[in-house]
This record gives structure tokens, C-alpha cells and sequence, in this order.
């Protein structure tokens, strides 16, 4: 029987608290390198609810943010074999969505289940930070980097 992974919503505090610990995670040094080329992979299975709600409020948007430009989306039925060159440290992906994020084709951190919009952006942020990402400065922001 499919299963179509629904994550739990999470109250307000560990929200916050999760906004606080991507805070403290993107503080890194401006410029932080990435190990590697990051790509998202997302199983999905044809039918998931979970999967039409996140095409519905995410798909458009992503390749057009910051997040999707620093990961590429890949749609991968769950089903399928895994494409040549990837490697999962974890289980394979049983619930869908499921998201991977990959640092040269091997699994850096993923999201089981897709909880809404925020939920999905905040884990992303973090799951992106952790892989050395930083997102680029707001403009007339001040960076930590000196002027000569």
C-alpha cells in the first residue's frame, strides 16, 4: 500500500525554536564555501496528496529563490532506482515526499513528509546552512567582510 508521509504540525515554540537554531546556523562567515554541488532530490509517488500540496504551494516558486538556485530540484519516483553517481546514507526513502539534499551526489540531510509551506522553507534553510550554504546578503545589508 502507498504511503504518503504527513508530518506532524509543530506548535509555535518549536517553530520559533527552529527559526533560532537556522539563525545561529546561518551566522557562519560570509562567503562560506560549499563542499560541493548541492542538488535536491525529491521522491515523490504518482496519487500522494502530499506531493500535489507541495507542487501546488512550493513547485512554482523554488527554481525561482535563492534556495533553488543553491540546490536544483530532482524529481525521482520512489519507486525507480536510484540515478548513477548517488548515494544515500540513510534509509531509502519509504514516505513522499521525501527531499534529499545531496553534496556531489551523496546525502547530506532530508525532510520525511511535507507539513506546509513554512514548515518545508525553514527546514530547507537549515537543512542548506548545515551543508555550508549562505544565502546571499539583502542589498545595502552590511556583511562582515572588510572594505579596503
Amino acid at each position: 500500500m502507498p504511503r504518503c508521509g504527513k508530518v506532524t504540525r509543530l506548535g509555535e515554540r518549536l517553530r520559533l525554536l527552529l527559526v533560532g537554531t537556522v539563525a545561529v546556523a546561518l551566522s557562519l562567515p560570509a562567503g562560506a564555501a560549499l563542499a560541493g554541488r548541492l542538488e535536491l532530490l525529491m521522491f515523490e509517488r504518482e496519487g500522494c496528496a502530499y506531493c500535489r500540496l507541495w507542487n501546488e504551494q512550493i513547485a512554482p516558486a523554488y527554481p525561482r529563490t535563492t534556495e533553488g538556485a543553491a540546490a536544483p530540484l530532482r524529481r525521482l519516483d520512489v519507486e525507480a532506482p536510484l540515478p548513477e553517481g548517488t548515494t544515500l546514507t540513510g534509509r531509502p526513502p519509504v514516505f513522499t515526499p521525501t527531499f534529499v539534499l545531496t553534496d556531489d551526489g551523496t546525502e547530506v540531510s532530508r525532510i520525511e513528509g511535507y507539513a506546509g509551506d513554512e514548515f518545508f522553507w525553514v527546514l530547507l534553510d537549515r537543512m542548506l546552512a548545515e551543508a555550508g550554504w549562505t544565502p546571499p546578503a539583502p542589498a545595502g545589508r552590511q556583511t562582515n567582510t572588510p572594505v579596503n
